[in-house]
């Protein structure tokens, strides 16, 4: 039996669900892809109005293994010192540089890096692990252009949020395989990493965040091409050699989330490596709850914090682990 969240929610919470729920923008799974993706478009534009304004942003076309891909450069005021490569999320079917604009604004404001969305392609059109190749590709065309935005040429970080956590994970370990370019830092938000079955799954996951078991075995059938894939350390990133070439990484976990677990078992896996880490364990918030930072002060702080982690790698001070 699961978890009621409703009652172990903050009230800005709550309103975030009544918003959403006045919303009625209907279901995002019994549809075809492309209805999904305009429902979960409408869904997020409330969301992303206002926040920070860019000095310059900038559309860009990269070539990719599979086509060509646009990426979105957010160049936020004043001097810039590193880029930041965001990989959205949206359970690899749905979402994209609008849908996370100002998650992306917002973490460029608060890093004073510039942050450069990847437009990857969605499935069940697009199988693993294409998303992870073109992420890869966009962050490698980054380090070249970097130069470009005042940026030291090669110096990248990567991040992501729910899928897009799992492919900069994923895109950090095939860079690294691949020859590079190095990643400088990680900031990794409620990512899915390879756990298939876990306490967080069965005791969490609602019809209020989307990630019932049923929701989860949806997006990973669309994602993937037959179980083999589960097991493949690109997907299965905690199966993967973490023992090296990780960078300093900030992980952002929800307690009422049903993928914390995958989190948690990230964090225990880069201790044992000594990869510096840093983990925010976010109470009353549900899963994907930095897209309202328009409402909810936790998604304004663990924004800040992951940037903030960002900023003291990029300045040569690697920060010690820390809980919170």
């Amino acid at each position: 039996m699961s978890t009621d969240v409703l009652p172990l929610l903050t009230e800005p919470m709550r309103e975030v669900l009544r918003i959403q729920s006045r919303q009625n923008v209907g279901s995002t799974r019994e549809t075809t892809p492309a209805e999904q993706r305009r429902q979960y478009a409408a869904e997020r534009a409330y969301w992303n109005e206002g926040g920070p304004t860019m000095a310059e942003t900038v559309d860009d076309l990269v070539a990719g293994p599979h086509g060509p891909l646009t990426v979105r450069w957010h160049r936020p005021e004043g001097a810039v010192r590193s880029v930041i490569v965001f990989i959205h999320g949206g359970g690899f079917v749905v979402g994209g540089l609008d849908t996370h604009d100002r998650i992306m604004r917002a973490l460029a404001a608060d890093s004073g890096a510039v942050v450069v969305g990847v437009d990857y392609s969605l499935s069940p059109e697009a199988k693993f692990p294409q998303a992870v190749h073109e992420c890869a590709a966009a962050a490698r065309h980054v380090a070249e252009r970097a130069h470009e935005h005042g940026v030291a040429e090669g110096a990248i970080s990567l991040a992501g949020d729910s899928g897009g956590a799992s492919l900069a994970l994923a895109a950090t370990l095939l860079l690294r395989d691949q020859g590079g370019p190095e990643v400088e830092s990680l900031l990794l938000y409620y990512g899915m990493y390879g756990l298939v079955d876990s306490r967080s799954r069965r005791r969490l996951g609602n019809e209020w965040d989307g990630l019932t078991p049923s929701d989860l075995e949806f997006y990973l059938k669309a994602y993937t091409s037959g179980s083999q894939d589960l097991a493949d350390p690109y997907l299965d990133c905690l199966g993967a050699d973490l023992s090296f070439g990780l960078p300093p990484t900030y992980l952002l976990a929800a307690t009422l989330d049903p993928l914390l677990d995958d989190t948690l078992a990230l964090m225990d896996a880069l201790e044992e490596y000594g990869v510096p880490h840093q983990l925010r364990l976010v109470d009353g918030v549900l899963h994907g709850f930095l897209h309202y930072s328009r409402l909810l002060p936790e998604a304004v702080e663990a924004l800040a914090e992951g940037a903030a982690f960002h900023r003291s790698v990029v300045a040569g001070r690697q920060p010690a682990t820390a809980h919170h």
